[in-house]
């Protein structure tokens, strides 16, 4: 493959150091890291040539215009999750960012969005820029605003579902350490029946399906916007899997209803925003286009709830036990 000047903003967190080290180990790609904190960045970004680790903050995305200008893709994971600058880095800033890419050079804009800002028709949901957490709604609004740029065209926008992710040295994504914990209460929660479903995606299948779309842009014909997930999967489903791989048996299962959901949220005073109690009436947060690595032919690190809990450090049971 031809080599290829590459930006990564937000190189030191989660996927972005998946990513970056996919990128250093696989490739021949001039990188360009873009982290506020060097320290946390842990790559090594002495393993070959052609690595530059950028200290600066999307804030100031303007010093780096003369570099953005030579640029032949961009990927931009860099995100503000909440916060008084939630609005500024995830929308002003990012659409700065690729008003400053030469788009007579630019080949490929890989955006990172979040497949929250999208309903089961893979088609802007309203309700996240209505009542969506700040992360969402500027995610929403950003979204809307993307086409008006001179470099839209080449813009690839992926929204990742739910990321799993983090290793020793790598920064776990804010779902990951809750996992283990989760399957602590297995024995009460193997007997409950929910209505609802989910993707979820790793980290590194991320990373893989970013290096391949590095090297092979969506065609003309093909969609350039693409969500991220494995096979869908029912919340009953993933209990039963967990179960499977714990050694537990399911005897009976109670209904878990919304109005039941409802009298516990009220009798345990359990504080929702607009947001949350939306996406729990909402429940089925499926896509019928999501992709993967396998999508393209390629291998899957983590592709099934076993895969989720070994990755997890979870430890199957003697299956005899109850």
């Amino acid at each position: 493959m031809t080599q290829k000047r590459i930006l990564i903003t937000g190189a030191s967190g989660c996927v972005g150091h998946y990513l970056s080290e996919a990128l250093i180990k696989e490739t021949n790609h001039e990188l360009y890291l873009l982290v506020r904190n060097p320290s946390k960045l842990q790559v090594d970004t002495q393993a070959r040539p052609g690595i530059t680790v950028l200290q600066g903050d999307m804030q100031e995305i303007s010093l780096f215009a003369d570099l953005l200008k030579t640029i032949d893709t961009a990927v931009l994971t860099a995100t503000a999750w909440g916060g008084d600058n939630t609005f500024k880095i995830n929308v002003e800033k990012t659409l700065e960012l690729m008003s400053l890419l030469d788009p007579d050079r630019c080949e490929q804009v890989i955006y990172f969005s979040t497949a929250s800002v999208l309903g089961r028709n893979e088609q802007p949901l309203k309700e996240a820029g209505e009542i969506g957490i700040d992360y969402v709604k500027s995610k929403y609004e950003c979204l809307h605003k993307v086409p008006k740029l001179a470099i839209a065209p080449k813009v690839t926008t992926v929204f990742p579902t739910l990321v799993l992710g983090g290793e020793t040295d790598k920064p776990y994504s804010h779902i990951s350490p809750g996992i283990s914990e989760v399957t602590k209460y297995i024995d009460l929660i193997r007997f409950l029946q929910v209505d609802g479903s989910f993707h979820f995606i790793h980290g590194r299948d991320i990373a893989t399906v970013v290096r391949y779309l590095i090297d092979n842009p969506p065609k003309e014909n093909q969609s350039r916007k693409l969500v991220l997930g494995q096979a869908q999967l029912t919340v009953n489903q993933a209990i039963e899997d967990v179960c499977a791989y714990l050694g537990k048996k399911i005897i009976f299962r109670i209904p878990l209803s919304l109005s039941l959901a409802n009298v516990i949220i009220a009798v345990f005073r359990i504080q929702m925003d607009a947001w949350s109690r939306f996406c729990m009436n909402y429940r089925h947060f499926i896509y019928k286009n999501a992709i993967n690595p396998a999508t393209f032919g390629l291998p899957n690190y983590c592709a099934t709830m076993s895969d989720v809990l070994k990755i997890s450090g979870v430890k199957p049971a003697n299956t005899n036990s109850l």
